[in-house]
């Protein structure tokens, strides 16, 4: 059973920043891309960031510069440093899991695990 828990979340001023971090449990996820996706009132699950197995990185125009997702497979856990927070990036943080070839990884559906979220607050 694999289970996925953020934990990191909170309220930040603009122009702040805070660390996310997403535990495995269950299964060694090493060879799993994993990912980040957020979520605001009324919009739809929007892909931010993912890390593939071998390390490749993706980032969402919007925080590209700004964000930085990483891994560490010895301790099963990914995390997303947010520095230059913007009131924007309010909205529930998700951690995911999967197997996505990298045209799919916008596709919520093509993950297979995903973590309860965390939310973060950015306050103008």
């Amino acid at each position: 059973q694999v289970q996925l828990v953020e934990s990191g979340g909170g309220l930040v001023q603009a122009g702040g920043s805070l660390r996310l971090s997403c535990a495995a449990s269950g299964r060694t996820l090493s060879s799993y891309t994993m990912g980040w996706y957020r979520q605001a009132p009324g919009k739809e699950r929007e892909l931010v960031a993912a890390i593939s197995s071998g390390g490749s990185t993706y980032y969402a125009d919007s925080v590209k510069g700004r964000f930085t997702i990483s891994r560490d497979n010895a301790k099963n856990m990914v995390s997303l440093q947010m520095n230059s927070l913007k009131p924007e990036d309010t909205a529930v943080y998700h951690c995911a899991a999967g197997l996505p070839a990298y045209d799919a990884y916008w596709n919520p559906q093509r993950w297979n695990y995903w973590g309860r979220g965390t939310q973060v607050t950015v306050s103008s």
